[in-house]
């Protein structure tokens, strides 16, 4: 039976640079082409944040609004996601563009540690950007930097704050969070089929040079994968990726290796329970 793999594209993220990688795209205009040409290569999920001019990350909701009427005209059927992640601003701003009603948003339940800080998410905030997704219909992707992480999203749709079945993303490979371990990645998974069902979707994702092998776990385990400079700026070492659509490409090659189709947008809106355009 088909399986498509759901390719999710995360684009700029708040961290990377030119300086690190010239193929960053930091303006909506960058971004747009950046993702139409990932789009084009495979990948039906964007995963977006804004910049500033000077790349400084940003929560700005002008900034979001050009960017989803670019993807809107250029990745016509494309599922947007919006990040509310806590590197672009604080409290209650993280979730000010959820207004503009994306396709999907990130939403990260717990607190965990990064690299240099604390990535804190109070059960406040928590609780009420999941209320913002709940009345603008916007779909929240479970950011699962811990597995408590995918315990409390049981809880949140248990309580009706998360509706319809949590699509959760293991995200491995952050320093000082969850290292990549095929143990737990396994039993991440056996953890999210016993609380949603067996056929409940799931994706991964790694950092840094992790990426590529988290992108065949995910793919040769059945699940959905994300790539992108946000979370890797290379092919490998010595390489630079030229762009977002070429780490797209090589997570096309392993689904191309498990026999698994590239999802397509109809399938992927599908497969996450999204609306379906009419044109």
């Amino acid at each position: 039976m088909e399986n498509p793999c759901i390719i999710c594209v995360a684009i700029t993220g708040s961290l990377p640079t030119k300086a690190n990688n010239p193929a960053v795209p930091v303006t909506v205009a960058e971004q747009v082409e950046s993702t139409q040409e990932a789009f084009e290569a495979g990948a039906t999920i964007c995963h977006a944040h804004v910049r500033n001019d000077d790349e400084t990350p940003s929560a700005d909701p002008e900034k979001f609004a050009r960017l989803k009427e670019g993807l809107e005209e250029h990745c016509p059927g494309m599922v947007i996601q919006f990040s509310t992640g806590g590197r672009s601003g604080a409290g209650k701003a993280r979730g000010g563009m959820l207004s503009l009603a994306p396709d999907m948003a990130s939403l990260s339940v717990g607190s965990n540690n990064f690299p240099t800080r604390v990535y804190e998410n109070p059960p406040e905030l928590v609780d009420w950007l999941a209320s913002e997704m709940l009345e603008y219909g916007v779909k929240p992707e479970v950011e699962a930097f811990d597995l408590s992480h995918i315990l409390k999203a049981a809880d949140m749709h248990k309580k009706g704050q998360i509706k319809d079945t949590p699509y959760v993303q293991f995200v491995m490979g952050v320093k000082n969070a969850m290292p990549v371990d095929r143990e737990v990645f396994d039993f991440y998974i056996k953890t999210v089929k016993r609380l949603f069902g067996e056929d409940a979707a799931w994706c991964a994702a790694g950092i840094g040079a992790q990426q590529v092998v988290l992108n065949e776990w995910a793919i040769s385990s059945g699940g959905h994968a994300r790539t992108g400079l946000e979370d890797n700026v290379r092919l490998d070492r010595d390489t630079l990726a030229p762009s977002n659509a070429a780490l797209v490409r090589r997570a096309a090659e392993f689904c191309e290796k498990y026999e698994r189709p590239v999802a397509t947008w109809q399938q992927t809106r599908e497969i996450l329970g999204l609306y379906q355009p009419t044109a």
